[in-house]
């Protein structure tokens, strides 16, 4: 095997192991939010992330929580805020697989509002194929169905947030520390989820306390495995990979709750998953054409 191949297979076991994290996550979320309030499970995620961060802080020392942009980083923990107590609320009450189908959606909503905030051109052939993955999550949720439940839109205004997420990350926070993305946005989070938390509050038994601990933790390790696989190989290249969460998320349903995935979020996934990938192949392109048109007009330049 060469090096290239193999720093290939290892970027993508990184990027495996994120999808695995993901998963446990969504788990342990779903299996905590069946007992306790989802702002209550909010407030213990991020008060564990944050708690597990501090080793990192002293190591690396308090010059990796330096930042330029503070009230950016509050609006980062608004975001998150909302979309983490609305995801949590929404796996307790539907299957884990409908929640991983919405989740491959969040590229199309940040295509859409990157117009917007971004003020990025898109090309028609782009927006035709945004509808039509919209499509795929109308079909998810089934909205015509006699048995729908208008509580599972929760998982939409979750993916909206994030999508927010991430054009902020794009547009604002490119240059701060990855530790201080990760302690701000995690400390806020924790501090906007207790008086909620503490309104509603049902105390933990020590094995719920073991698991959001591990939540925690595995929602910080989520972003390190991206940032190490990230480091080996190009984003677009694992693009094809993130939908091995949807294997995992219905293994783990099953073996545990005992959920098949709805025939609905089948078809829908169906429709999603094309539409997200037509989304980075079209990504990739363009990067591509716009790197050619650089070099060719330095070329230009010396001739």
């Amino acid at each position: 095997m060469n090096d290239k191949l193999r720093i290939y297979f290892i970027g993508i076991g990184w990027f495996v192991l994120s999808l695995v994290s993901s998963t446990l996550n969504d788990v342990i979320s779903k299996y905590a939010g069946l007992r306790l309030p989802s702002f209550e499970v909010a407030f213990f995620r991020f008060f564990f992330s944050t708690i597990t961060l501090i080793p990192f802080i002293w190591y690396y020392g308090k010059d990796t929580l330096k930042t330029s942009n503070p009230f950016i980083h509050v609006i980062r923990g608004v975001l998150l805020f909302f979309g983490m107590t609305s995801w949590t609320y929404g796996l307790t009450i539907a299957p884990i697989t409908t929640g991983t189908v919405i989740s491959f959606a969040i590229p199309l909503f940040t295509l859409v509002l990157a117009v917007f905030f971004l003020s990025e051109n898109i090309i028609w052939q782009r927006w035709v194929v945004t509808i039509i993955g919209f499509l795929g999550i109308v079909v998810t949720l089934k909205p015509h169905a006699s048995d729908f439940d208008p509580k599972i839109l929760i998982f939409v205004a979750a993916a909206i947030a994030f999508a927010m997420l991430d054009i902020i990350n794009k547009r604002f926070v490119i240059k701060e520390s990855m530790i201080s993305m990760l302690f701000y946005s995690a400390l806020i989070t924790a501090i906007l989820s207790a008086p909620p938390a503490a309104l509603y509050w049902q105390t933990p038994t020590i094995l719920e306390v073991s698991l959001l601990f591990i939540l925690g933790m595995s929602a910080n390790l989520i972003l390190f495995f991206l940032l190490k696989a990230f480091k080996l190989i190009d984003a677009t290249a694992v693009a094809p990979y993130r939908y091995f969460e949807l294997i995992f998320s219905a293994l783990a349903a099953f073996l545990i709750f005992k959920e098949l995935p709805e025939q609905s979020t089948i078809y829908g996934a169906l429709i999603v998953i094309p539409s997200t990938l037509f989304i980075v192949y079209s990504e990739k392109k363009i990067i591509t054409q716009e790197s050619t048109a650089e070099v060719d007009d330095k070329s230009n330049e010396y001739t």
